[in-house]
């Protein structure tokens, strides 16, 4: 639906600018092929936005757009940097670094106007992100001439601008920039509010820049939550003020992240619409931490699951914890608590004998951890997320605020929601990027709502998040690996399901995503071929960007 805003003197002549463009089905002179509501058009009128808006009409004219475009921001947020510096990067990607407008030029777009209704800047989970664009020429007799955004938060602006720059277009013969199909008129929206990328930096340490180049090409997909799996059993990379000896278990002091970094990311990441939710996987997956502090494992030969019998365990996740929050202010928090092998527990003298002074046991000493680190989130004010094994050993034992993160296969999303929890989906089966045999078409056409028919229980769907495992990625493949099949998702996750739900891919959505890959390349990601039978691979012969 269109964004809810007050009445302004511009939304009204739009409104009824386009309601005579309805009724008449003409404009100026011009046939406009106006098909209200619908989400995409036939094989011979391919819209090549990624990914596909909400709604839209579109026309049969060619603008042409002015090297010198120019902002005009209106509304309560009319000195947001968070706009102004979107609109400098987006006017970067449009033009050529040489293009300048001619003294006697006459161009149809010379400005963008954004209306933003809401000053609040504060980025939290749910933000309105929807925006309404109309692009019509100046000169063609409009009401309404340039571009026009409309939205009722800033992050719904950024993703106006987003759509804005996907229409126009380098045209090399007149070399100019232009838009086609014109006037264009776009409402949108995202289906879910949660649309997800995971990044593992302790299997391969990503420089912060590296890191930031994901976000940037996350940005352009409209996906909106870096899951920063930070920290795992090979390595702790990260600085914990409170424990300063715990990124000790980093690979090198070289491979690391100071909190000037992660402050650094999560702002550039806010910039662009973009939550960062941290990763602390426990009690499972935590071996580095005894690097720098030996007492957290419960043995010299038992170094994970970390030692439970200790006060001093639980001491530092509660500080890594309040440390973290300063810098992640998302109000979720990932905990972790997948593949917890307790052997050793069993096999540790004073561990063993905890468990039988507790009357436990391994399996309820692991659901005891569990419950006792979501509670210290909880009482932190964040909101607890657990892999699936949470949720499949203990069920309704589980804080009822509970975020279940599904992994291992389907189905586990439908038993979670119909319990009252709240889930994500990820399952490996389709959704894991360092799976490199899985194409892009299982990506595109695997749906979040699968084996839900309660429109109740499908609310309790957050969303679906793509993972980007490290084990055999670093900086010198890791974008190829992601993109573009993570972008396949970004438009499941986006767009309505009519529009994704489509029979003959290879027809409908083929030849648009091939078009986004290559418009991802011309930004500088390395995305990778999208027919490879195995992911990341290079090409595989010669030819065009857009039949690879």
């Amino acid at each position: 639906m269109p964004p809810n805003k007050s009445p302004n003197c511009i939304s009204t002549l739009l409104l009824l600018f386009l309601f005579s463009c309805f009724l008449v089905s003409t404009c100026h002179g011009r046939r406009i092929r106006v098909t209200p509501n619908s989400t995409y058009h036939s094989d011979n009128s391919i819209v090549y936005l990624w990914p596909l808006p909400k709604h839209f009409t579109h026309g049969d004219q060619i603008l042409s757009v002015s090297p010198d475009l120019s902002l005009t921001l209106q509304g309560v947020s009319s000195d947001s940097s968070i706009v102004q510096e979107a609109f400098e990067r987006y006017r970067d990607l449009i033009f050529k670094s040489w293009a300048h407008a001619g003294s006697t030029s006459e161009y149809d777009v010379s400005t963008v106007t954004v209306l933003v209704s809401s000053d609040d800047e504060t980025l939290q989970f749910g933000v309105d992100e929807s925006y309404t664009l109309y692009l019509d020429g100046k000169q063609s007799g409009s009401i309404v001439g340039g571009a026009t955004i409309e939205a009722n938060t800033v992050y719904g602006a950024l993703r106006g601008l987003e759509t804005f720059s996907q229409l126009c277009v380098f045209n090399y013969d007149t070399k100019a920039v232009e838009v086609y199909n014109a006037p264009w008129y776009i409402q949108d929206e995202p289906r879910f509010a949660f649309r997800g990328l995971l990044l593992d930096t302790a299997r391969h340490y990503l420089p912060v820049k590296v890191i930031k180049e994901v976000i940037e090409a996350m940005s352009y997909t409209k996906l909106n939550v870096l899951h920063w799996h930070i920290i795992d059993e090979e390595a702790f990379p990260l600085e914990v003020p409170s424990y300063p000896k715990l990124w000790k278990g980093s690979y090198s002091k070289q491979e690391r992240y100071a909190v000037e970094d992660a402050y650094d990311i999560v702002d550039f990441a806010k910039k662009r619409g973009i939550h960062v939710m941290a990763e602390t996987d426990v009690p499972g997956h935590a071996e580095s931490w005894g690097v720098g502090y030996p007492d957290l494992w419960p043995s010299e030969n038992c170094t994970e699951p970390l030692d439970i019998t200790k006060d001093f365990t639980f001491e530092v996740i509660s500080s890594i914890l309040s440390d973290m929050k300063k810098i992640f202010p998302f109000g979720m928090f990932h905990l972790g608590g997948d593949e917890v092998n307790t052997d050793c527990w069993n096999n540790t003298a004073h561990v063993k004998e905890w468990l039988t002074n507790h009357n436990m046991t391994t399996k309820d000493a692991y659901q005891y951890f569990v419950l006792k680190v979501q509670q210290i989130a909880i009482d932190l004010n964040l909101i607890p997320v657990n892999w699936e094994e949470t949720f499949d050993n203990f069920g309704e034992k589980l804080n009822p605020l509970t975020v279940v993160h599904n992994w291992l296969g389907p189905g586990v999303c439908p038993k979670a929601v119909a319990k009252g929890f709240k889930c994500i989906v990820s399952n490996q089966g389709v959704w894991y990027l360092d799976h490199l045999d899985v194409p892009w078409e299982k990506f595109y056409t695997s749906e979040p709502l699968e084996g839900i028919n309660n429109t109740a229980d499908q609310k309790l769907v957050l969303g679906g998040e793509v993972c980007m495992w490290g084990e055999t990625a670093d900086t010198s493949d890791v974008q190829q690996t992601i993109w573009p099949r993570a972008a396949a998702a970004g438009e499941k996750l986006w767009s309505p399901l009519e529009a994704t739900a489509v029979n003959n891919l290879n027809q409908t959505i083929l030849p648009r995503f091939q078009y986004f890959r290559c418009l991802l390349n011309n930004r500088g990601i390395a995305a990778a071929p999208v027919t490879n039978f195995y992911a990341r691979r290079p090409p595989t012969g010669v030819g065009s960007c857009f039949e690879q």
